[in-house]
């Protein structure tokens, strides 16, 4: 992945649009907005592409036939970079509104702006157990693809039973030595083709009716695994490695005192991706929705990108 850094004194600057989140909904509303000659920037904490760096294999995404994450997001960043976007880093500590204005302040600058479309995605859910924050990098995981490698050889545990938890099983069973998935219910809720290729992977192992309690460790790092099994008893599984999908969370928490959310957290828009706040605007799995998908949020992009070029060429 192409990644670049600029250093950046405290400063002011102003846009028609801001950006937050470089995700696949924050890029795809910056190509819009860029190739209708509106004076826009993205601006982003981490690296581009957000979550899906942390996806193996994506087979879902029209075109491609299996690309992974990494590559896709690198793919589209290429586009922002062709199309002389400006990218800033930075850390969004606060939107304040004013008289239509907005200024949107993070850790390093201050950007004036009329307009502002929150593109921020979700975070992993935690498990909240004991041990888990302590031992985050040091035995505990939220993404195969990017820690996989230290577990070259060494057993391993995947803690979930949807679609992330799955694909990232398979992953794993290719380096490590053996996978144990364990999930809270009787069955896995992953789409069948995850289901049926799991079965046909001789070193990982299922089991049903599990609860983590506690990640053990000792010299420093990830031991065991303490959950209560199948008949409701405590049992310690002896692994190098704990990757944690049990699925997400908005990551909207500095937006909590200006915007309306739903009872999960979720920003809630009309159908313009439009928040309760003229002039911010809302898109990709940050907002509530009944699908999270690739696709859905690079709609959810066009459709917010094409609903300010509308309110810039108004006036509005």
């Amino acid at each position: 992945m192409i990644i670049f850094t600029e250093m950046v004194k405290k400063m002011k600057s102003d846009f028609d649009v801001v950006i937050i989140g470089a995700g696949v909904a924050g890029m795809t509303a910056a190509i819009y907005l860029k190739r209708s000659g509106i004076n826009c920037c993205l601006l982003e904490r981490e690296v581009p592409g957000g979550q899906i760096n942390k996806s193996s294999s994506v087979k879902n995404y029209p075109g491609f036939l299996d690309i992974s994450g990494p590559d896709l997001s690198n793919n589209i960043f290429e586009q922002i970079r062709e199309l002389e976007v400006p990218y800033k880093y930075g850390n969004v500590l606060k939107i304040e509104v004013s008289d239509g204005q907005k200024i949107v302040k993070t850790d390093l600058e201050e950007i004036t702006t009329q307009n502002i479309i929150i593109a921020t995605g979700r975070k992993s859910r935690k498990l909240d157990v004991p041990g888990e924050d302590k031992l985050l990098g040091k035995g505990v995981s939220y993404c195969a693809l990017c820690d996989a490698n230290f577990f070259k050889d060494e057993d391993v545990l995947v803690i979930g039973g949807a679609n992330s938890a799955l694909e990232e099983a398979i992953y794993l069973s290719n380096i490590c030595r053996s996978v144990t998935i364990i999930h809270r219910r009787d069955t896995l809720t992953a789409d069948e083709v995850f289901i049926e290729q799991i079965k046909q992977i001789k070193n990982i192992t299922i089991r049903y009716n599990c609860l983590p309690k506690k990640l053990n460790e000792k010299e420093g790092r990830l031991e065991s695994v303490t959950i209560e099994n199948e008949q409701q008893q405590d049992e310690e599984i002896k692994v190098k490695g704990c990757f944690i999908y049990i699925g997400q969370v908005p990551a909207n928490e500095i937006f909590k005192d200006i915007l309306n959310f739903d009872d999960k957290g979720y920003i809630e828009v009309d159908k313009h991706q439009q928040t309760n706040i003229k002039g911010i605007y809302a898109a990709g799995d940050v907002v509530k929705k009944d699908a999270y998908q690739l696709l859905t949020a690079m709609s959810d992009g066009v459709i917010a990108a094409v609903n300010c070029i509308v309110d810039i060429k108004k006036g509005a």
